[in-house]
């Protein structure tokens, strides 16, 4: 049901490509505003029904929520940046490196082992995400390759984080003071672009307004709230699902019809994940047995 639950999350943070679609802001002054519609929505429950819970979090927990923050910001900023320099497809394709660098940074800093069929399942996902962005190839370039290549990295810092924190944290304190940092950090990240953050345009301040509702409280906190009960790896393989979930939504919405290679890798990356999920029950039972 917990995994159920995570793979839900996609469906919200899915939105996101329709959402865009209504604002003329550009992504860095968007990713600023859903964060800090996030940070206001998230208050009442915060400061409400876990006051306690504020007054008794220690430093080294607000330490490591603060640079959770700060890369998740960084990989919203590395990514839209990746985009004027690289085209979609290479840009997806070394984003979505993130899973191995989850996987890998789960092994070494948090002992966590993925059994060999979670493994094919993670690189049969990947490979079907590559599937997938190949059917819109872009312009090459370097510099775009580096940026999106060091979001993924940066998610998978945040991830990771959020595993450890999770452990000890309510998703609401967790994510509010997450969503807090990365406002914070994609601000100053928007000013050296140029991109002007006030004033806004009402139809760009609804659409960060649904990006926090449905992509971040309905989405990415849902991942976090899902690193207390699953295995990083696991969390960052169900992301892949997001251009799947999209494509069905650009076909009921905008009657947009996905290429043949989209479709395929579509399926590539739900057996990918089937994989995944099975692998996950095979090492719970192989620890019982132990």
């Amino acid at each position: 049901m917990k995994k159920t639950i995570i793979i839900l999350g996609v469906l919200g943070t899915a939105f996101s490509a329709i959402i865009v679609r209504f604002a003329d802001a550009p992504s860095t002054v968007l990713v600023f505003y859903r964060m800090l519609f996030s940070v206001l929505l998230l208050c009442p429950a915060a400061l409400v029904f876990h006051r306690k819970e504020f007054s008794d979090i220690n430093a080294r927990q607000v330490g490591l929520c603060m640079v959770s923050g700060v890369f998740l910001g960084m990989h919203f900023f590395c990514y839209f940046q990746s985009l004027k320099y690289t085209g979609i497809a290479s840009a997806v394709v070394l984003v979505d490196t993130e899973v191995f660098f989850t996987a890998l940074g789960g092994l070494l800093f948090l002992r966590e082992k993925v059994g060999v069929r979670s493994w094919i399942g993670i690189i049969l996902t990947f490979a079907g995400s590559v599937i997938v962005a190949l059917g819109d190839a872009g312009r090459g370039g370097i510099a775009g390759d580096v940026l999106a290549l060091s979001g993924a990295l940066c998610s998978a810092v945040y991830t990771l984080i959020g595993r450890t924190c999770r452990k000890s944290m309510s998703t609401t304190i967790y994510t509010w003071i997450v969503y807090f940092c990365a406002g914070a950090a994609i601000l100053p990240a928007a000013l050296i672009t140029g991109d002007q953050v006030v004033p806004c345009s009402t139809a760009s301040l609804a659409a960060a307004l649904g990006l926090a509702v449905l992509c971040t409280l309905l989405g990415h906190s849902i991942f976090s709230w899902g690193l207390k009960y699953e295995k990083a790896s696991f969390v960052s393989v169900v992301k892949l699902l997001e251009p799947v979930f999209a494509s069905v939504m650009g076909i009921i919405l905008f009657l947009e019809i996905p290429p043949l290679s989209s479709s395929a890798g579509g399926i590539v990356i739900i057996g990918g994940i089937v994989l995944c999920i099975l692998g996950g029950h095979e090492e719970v039972a192989l620890q019982v047995k132990s």
